[in-house]
């Protein structure tokens, strides 16, 4: 076994843990849940069935990450985070009778390459946080978040773009489409309510 696994967490044996990956304690991975290599998943996180994880993804202390979201390489999930998977979530149905799986379709949400979500910030299935993105902490999200973009707010608004880094960029002189990371320098690009990198 090349990954850490500590006694009091719940791994799913159908479930596919990645090289040099470590669930910590309490933590739960559910069946058919796919993690990378490289991964953390910290204490009192949870993972739903069938749930995909790219590599070297940080899932903080009691973050809850529902079925059937997918997230890719380099994704930061914050303390206590929260994907959620039911458009319009009832316990029973309309006769009063509790709902089952079956009763109800599960939508996803999806976290790009390089995207961080801030601590107690909430994903409202179906939605989609772009690449490299940063949510911030207590955030909502309701809408696509576009890559680069920073949000925040309840619900969440795009309020600036943020580099690889994580770092807020700032605009250039002369430039009113462009912006510059101030720690890396790295070159950015906006066009049509998009960032993108500068070649």
């Amino acid at each position: 076994m090349d990954f850490k696994v500590r006694p009091t967490a719940q791994v799913d044996g159908t479930a596919a843990i990645g090289a040099g990956t470590t669930v910590w304690d309490l933590a739960q991975i559910r069946e058919d849940a796919r993690l990378g290599s490289g991964c953390v998943v910290g204490r009192g996180a949870y993972v739903g069935p069938g749930v995909r994880i790219g590599d070297n993804v940080k899932l903080q202390n009691y973050a809850l990450v529902y079925e059937p979201a997918v997230l890719g390489d380099g994704v930061f999930v914050g303390p206590a985070a929260v994907l959620t998977n039911d458009c319009f979530p009832r316990s029973v149905d309309p006769e009063g009778r509790l709902k089952r799986g079956g009763d109800w379709e599960a939508v996803a949400v999806e976290v790009a390459e390089g995207a961080s979500l801030g601590a107690r910030s909430v994903c409202v299935a179906p939605v989609r946080i772009g690449r490299w993105a940063l949510v911030a902490a207590g955030a909502v999200v309701t809408e696509d978040v576009p890559d680069f973009a920073l949000v925040a707010g309840v619900p969440a608004r795009r309020i600036g773009w943020v580099g690889r880094v994580g770092v807020r960029l700032v605009r250039r002189d002369g430039e009113p489409d462009g912006w510059e990371c101030p720690e890396s320098g790295a070159l950015y690009d906006e066009r049509d309510g998009h960032l993108v990198e500068r070649a």
